[in-house]
């Protein structure tokens, strides 16, 4: 008997896992291919715009993510470095098959953690029809007292490359045939996604020379807030740049009727911020080239990744499109791009910690809640680990919110919006963006982590450190009025600063983006005794001091707000603004509060304001 049962390898699979063990719970995790635990199933990088937040968030709780990236990674950079740090995204390429080697180290090694070989051919009922545990294909009953799905694009998956398909949930690996059917059988709202995979080349028939060599950053920032940032000093191998043209855009378009995508072959919807490139030619027809990034598998280099170049044409095609862009006029395929179909199910089906409404005891995480990538997927497995290890103990939910974290705006978003197509995060997506930057998730959500055992001492007191440095910092500016008297003035021209006329706090000149780490020094000397990193980040914070200020007013009000009570007779007919479907979910579910209201899948951001609106329209009447 266990106390967790997690269904799926991948990324949400293992942080699922980890931290259900890690919690005290006793865990069988359950994969197809124990080798293929932690396997990259697309692109051989970890991180970007968002997704770097994701992992960041996940790390300061006690995920593995981080940790496994920054030692197996191969080049890191920060995305959008010259914009504004709460935009800015840390991205990583791997070593695939060391990112494979160190997770299935991590599983088969830690303790109540187990781990077993075989497809889980169904859920396992008690008369209640609660989940109890897992039958397999091999005739294995495990018992259990709560079972996390994370089964990515394994169930009924369908692998399309032009003309041909066959039954896999990744290249060449059995799918899970039945689990899918019975969830559709039990009631669960289940669709069909699809999603895709460029050609791998061999590098000794790639012309690197007509290229641009893209590098890592000359000092790269590690993902985990667990790594030490003085040493890392990780190996840094450079990705290369090249376009398609004309020429592949003639052979795409030559082969539209052959393309899987266009002829009903491929049922799904793909991801809409990653299509293949035979839809990119087709969406964006004015454009007479596409970027392409070639990216190295492994710290060998030996196979290379051609990210912007997904595709299910058939292979010919493949081979000609590729021979026509530059510096691959030989490249030699090792393997070639496909897409896959699968099945998910509709994410309103979930409470926000991931269980299902209908069937109790069971969670889902990853893929078969309709996202796309591999940071989203972990994400989501560490919170549905998280929730089945409370709910063993009978605990209140963890449940994050949007205010704090990306991953809480990750899981409202699935849960009370749905979607019909892979879900991507963006920094767009989140309100609170700049309260949500990277470098922040420490201090905004380690304390959860070591709350939950999850985060050690010496890692916790390091976090309280900065928390307490940052914020003493800021009291200190935010209270310090700096003058124009003379010798102030002369201080600020001999930095290069524009002077004052008028008595400046001082946290709204250290606040200005000219200020560096040596202007701080002279304006603060108080300060000049810390570390480089802990000046950036009082830096970071003063900067965006002013706008915090605002974003944390705003979410005051919102909270006041959502603690509105709604009057027991209070009637939504015809109120406008509401679309008929709103109205027939708030009617059944009778929500006490605009909380309550707010929490209900579909019920809009707008509709909740609609609602505020009109009851204190009532309460003035």
């Amino acid at each position: 008997m266990y106390d967790i049962i997690v269904v799926g390898g991948g990324h949400a699979g293992i942080e699922a896992s980890l931290v259900s063990a890690r919690m005290g719970k006793k865990t069988l995790l359950v994969t197809m291919l124990v080798e293929q635990i932690g396997a990259a199933s697309c692109n051989p990088a970890i991180g970007g715009l968002a997704k770097g937040h994701l992992v960041r968030e996940l790390d300061a709780m006690g995920g593995q993510m981080g940790l496994c990236t920054d030692a197996t990674g191969i080049q890191f950079r920060i995305l959008n470095a010259s914009k504004g740090a709460a935009v800015q995204g840390s991205r990583a390429q791997i070593d695939m098959d060391a990112y494979r080697v160190y997770m299935q180290d991590i599983c088969l090694n830690t303790p109540n953690l187990e781990v077993y070989q075989d497809e889980v051919s169904s859920l396992l009922l008690d008369n209640d029809g609660e989940v109890c545990g897992v039958n397999t294909k091999l005739g294995e009953v495990f018992q259990s007292k709560k079972v996390v799905l994370t089964t990515g694009t394994f169930m009924r998956g369908l692998i399309h490359i032009g003309e041909n398909k066959y039954s896999a949930g990744r290249a060449w690996e059995l799918p899970s045939s039945t689990l899918s059917l019975q969830l559709k059988e039990l009631g669960l709202d289940v669709g069909r996604l699809k999603t895709g995979t460029p050609a791998r080349l061999d590098r000794n028939s790639i012309d690197f020379s007509v290229m641009e060599a893209h590098g890592g950053d000359e000092k790269p920032t590690p993902f985990s807030f667990r790594t030490n940032r003085e040493t890392f000093n990780p190996t840094q191998l450079p990705c290369y740049i090249t376009y398609t043209n004309l020429d592949t855009h003639h052979t795409i378009r030559s082969n539209f009727d052959r393309a899987p995508l266009f002829t009903g072959q491929i049922e799904g919807l793909g991801p809409r911020y990653c299509p293949s490139i035979e839809d990119k030619v087709n969406r964006f027809s004015e454009r007479d080239r596409h970027q392409l990034f070639l990216e190295p598998q492994t710290a060998h280099a030996r196979e290379y990744y051609i990210n912007g170049l997904s595709s299910s044409l058939p292979i010919d095609v493949q081979k000609s499109m590729i021979h026509s862009i530059t510096g691959l006029e030989n490249a030699k395929i090792v393997r070639y791009g496909y897409a896959i179909e699968y099945d998910y199910i509709n994410p309103l089906e979930l409470h926000h910690t991931l269980e299902t409404k209908k069937i109790k005891n069971l969670y889902l995480a990853g893929q078969i809640n309709a996202t796309t990538g591999y940071e989203e997927a972990a994400s989501q497995g560490f919170m549905a680990g998280i929730n089945a290890a409370l709910a063993c103990e009978g605990k209140e939910p963890f449940i994050l919110r949007r205010d704090e974290s990306y991953i809480g705006v990750l899981i409202d978003d699935l849960v009370t919006k749905g979607t019909n197509e892979p879900y991507r995060m963006f920094t767009s997506r989140a309100e609170y963006r700049l309260l949500l930057r990277e470098e922040s998730a420490d201090l905004r959500l380690m304390e959860y982590g070591y709350n939950f055992g999850l985060i050690d001492e010496l890692t916790y007191q390091k976090m309280v450190h900065k928390k307490e440095t940052i914020a003493n910092a800021i009291e200190f500016m935010s209270n310090e009025w700096f003058t124009s008297k003379k010798e102030n003035l002369e201080l600020l021209e001999s930095i290069g600063e524009d002077k004052i006329s008028d008595r400046t706090l001082l946290v709204d000149i250290v606040g200005r983006s000219t200020i560096t780490t040596e202007k701080l020094d002279k304006l603060v000397p108080s300060l000049g005794y810390l570390g480089e990193y802990l000046k950036e980040q009082i830096l970071t914070e003063a900067k965006y001091f002013r706008y915090v200020e605002k974003q944390q007013k705003q979410i005051e009000k919102m909270k006041k707000m959502l603690n509105l009570s709604i009057p027991d007779d209070f009637v939504y007919d015809n109120l406008p603004g509401l679309s008929t479907e709103i109205i027939q979910k708030l009617t059944l579910h009778k929500p006490k509060t605009l909380f309550a209201a707010s929490q209900i899948s579909g019920i809009t951001p707008s509709a909740v304001d609609i609602l505020h609106l009109n009851i204190n329209m009532r309460t003035k009447k």
